[in-house]
């Protein structure tokens, strides 16, 4: 019988005929092309980002930095609201700069945000053995991005609101970053720093955020559950070492928090004691499952699934002998889901008590787990990708399937963008024209003066409910230096 060449052998074993040395240069191109998608998304979001202003929060963040500085705002973390010492720190960095400070976090935290994942990204991959075409990482890290800013129910809050990035969507990733040593670590010297880095960065979060700190607990605990089994023998004693010194960085951090003033407060005034009531644990449990149940139905995560086959692929391409079954998957995608869900649900518990049924729409509060979503969204698709491969079908029909349904999700992005950024040119222009007139009723001398409520995304705004809630109308008056304000009728 005649011998086939190693071409067509090869060929036959990615399921893509004796021409898929072709198809394999072609793939390189796709990497490219798709992360210009995404961060064109990106680019167009943070332009966008000159439209914001002030509201909810931030009424009151900017006067208490511009009369104080560092020290105030500190102080009024620590001491009176929540215990956050390095949040205060971060509001600090941006409401120095008064409102072009908070115009100019979005696209600062956004490309922070897309380099820190870059590198995790490329550290993951480097871990892999793989060698997949030029820009995967930077594509990876792109579509990661892109659906958890602007895949978000609430893209305004999530990307735009300094507060709430600041509190929910920059410590997640910040615990990712903090993966990044310990995949690269390679000497004494790298694995020492991978321990600094993990005590640090877990000190950090837990002064930053309790969500963000539960999770990454959540998810330590695990993986020196099934390290055994998951990790190299070679490496597993070093693993679980860093393991233990960001859990105690993670504890350290949370117990000066616990113990502040601030949380204190902040524990009463919300009657925290009811955390753990059998009520307040089923309706936290109620609020999750609206939760997972939104989250399982948004369009906008089908693009990391999507991202993740089209990765998948690739990785399939740079290695085109049969792929066989890992041998402890399936123990991975349980322990991805057994941590997103006890991650998930703690997180529910923890804020029920200030926001009650409010768990259910207050969507910031959910990204402190959402990207771990996201990141196990690219992963399923990956997996997906290679079971297709393995099963002797062609991978390009699944990099056709996922790029279709990936443009498509950009499109949709792209489009939610347009609408959202109409909104905030409404607002920033009627803003503008409010901000001029207060300030020249202040000068004349008013100690009270009207205010038109202008929402946006489900802001805070004075007067809400029906004009009988009105926090922070005392931050208002205190930003323009007046002793009051007043619910205004009409157009400002």
């Amino acid at each position: 019988m005649k011998r086939l060449p190693e071409s067509a052998v090869r060929g036959r074993q990615t399921g893509d005929g004796p021409d898929a040395n072709i198809l394999v240069g072609r793939a390189r191109r796709w990497p490219p092309i798709l992360c210009a998608m995404s961060l064109a998304l990106f680019a167009y979001a943070a332009w966008a980002a000159h439209l914001v202003r002030p509201g909810g929060d931030d009424w009151c963040f900017l006067p208490v930095v511009r009369d104080g500085g560092l020290t105030a705002m500190v102080d009024k973390f620590y001491f009176r609201d929540n215990g956050r010492v390095v949040n205060a720190v971060l509001v600090w960095t941006y409401a120095r700069f008064g409102v072009p400070g908070q115009q100019w976090f979005a696209p600062a935290s956004g490309v922070l945000i897309l380099l820190l994942l870059w590198a995790f990204c490329a550290a993951a991959l480097h871990a892999t053995g793989k060698r997949p075409p030029r820009g995967t990482a930077m594509f990876t890290a792109a579509t990661v991005t892109a659906v958890f800013l602007f895949g978000s129910l609430n893209t305004y809050k999530t990307f735009y609101w300094p507060a709430a990035s600041v509190s929910h969507t920059l410590p997640p990733v910040f615990a990712c970053a903090a993966i990044v040593p310990v995949l690269r670590a390679a000497s004494p010297r790298g694995r020492a720093f991978a321990l600094f880095t993990a005590v640090t960065t877990g000190a950090v979060l837990g002064l930053l955020s309790e969500e963000t700190t539960v999770v990454a607990l959540v998810a330590l605990a695990c993986t020196v559950v099934i390290s055994r089994s998951v990790i190299p023998a070679a490496r597993r004693r070093f693993v679980r070492l860093w393991c233990a010194a960001a859990i105690t960085g993670l504890v350290t951090g949370s117990l000066i928090l616990y113990t502040s003033p601030g949380a204190l407060h902040r524990r009463q005034s919300k009657n925290s004691s009811i955390m753990l009531a059998p009520k307040s644990l089923w309706e936290s449990l109620n609020g999750f499952a609206h939760i997972t149940a939104k989250c399982l139905t948004s369009w906008p995560y089908l693009g990391a699934l999507a991202g993740g086959v089209i990765l998948g692929c690739l990785l399939v391409r740079a290695s085109p002998e049969r792929v066989t079954r890992a041998k402890n998957e399936v123990l991975l995608i349980g322990s991805c889901i057994l941590v997103l869900v006890i991650g998930g649900y703690a997180c529910t518990v923890i804020t029920y008590p200030a926001f009650r049924t409010g768990v259910m729409t207050s969507t910031r509060l959910w990204n402190d787990y959402l990207l771990l979503y996201v990141l196990f969204l690219v992963y399923a698709g990956a997996l997906a990708a290679r079971a297709w491969h393995r099963r002797g079908r062609r991978t390009r029909t699944a990099l056709a399937a996922g790029t279709a349904v990936y443009c498509v999700v950009c499109l949709g992005l792209a489009v939610s963008l347009a609408g959202l950024e109409s909104d905030m040119a409404a607002r920033a222009s009627a803003w503008d024209r409010q901000d001029a007139r207060m300030r020249a009723q202040a000068a004349a001398g008013a100690r009270v003066i009207p205010y038109r409520v202008l929402p946006i995304s489900k802001m805070t705004e004075p007067f809400g409910h029906d004009g009988h809630k009105k926090w922070p109308a005392y931050c208002v008056a205190r930003y323009y230096g007046v002793q009051d304000i007043t619910n205004a009728a009409g157009k400002p």
